[in-house]
């Protein structure tokens, strides 16, 4: 429980308060307990393995892009990271204080922004990521061994329909 209510008080006084109109509860269950459940995994990630290396969630994902897909442009790690170029700037400026990334120009188009990860920003993630993913798993944890799979290609499909 993050608020002053309790998951099953919000979703029966939701159900209460709009049982006049003609609703698909179980679709509206399904889309804001995706919200909830995606706010409280970043909430839990930030207090716990990421507030350690004084990381925010979006920085992080900003060094995981870049670290996966090296050497990045910042419109593919926008993109990806699924943040406006505006905050992928303070994002990246904050990064290249900590000395761990840094920006250039593209050798063959100047107009590109090509970011690259510092030693220091290797040696982060090479570090930071095992820990991140005991975390994972003590997340995922709740949801039984043989369904974590469906549960990920659920969401999958919930993300390649808004996608397209």
């Amino acid at each position: 429980m993050t608020g002053s209510h309790t998951l099953a008080e919000t979703e029966a006084r939701v159900a209460n308060r709009l049982s006049h109109m003609t609703l698909d509860f179980e679709a509206m269950a399904v889309s804001s307990n995706l919200f909830r459940a995606a706010s409280a995994v970043r909430n839990n990630f930030e207090r716990t393995v990421l507030a350690a290396s004084g990381l925010s969630w979006t920085a992080f994902v900003v060094l995981w892009v870049t670290w996966i897909w090296e050497p990045a442009e910042t419109r593919e790690i926008a993109a990806e990271a699924s943040i406006s170029k505006a905050t992928l700037t303070g994002v990246l400026t904050t990064l290249e204080k900590m000395g761990l990334a840094k920006r250039s120009r593209s050798a063959s188009d100047g107009r590109l922004v090509i970011v690259t990860l510092l030693p220091a920003g290797h040696k982060l993630m090479e570090n930071l990521f095992p820990a991140f993913n005991k975390q994972e798993i003590d997340v995922v944890s709740a949801i039984p061994d043989g369904k974590r799979t469906d549960l990920a290609d659920m969401l999958r499909a919930i993300t390649a329909k808004i996608e397209g």
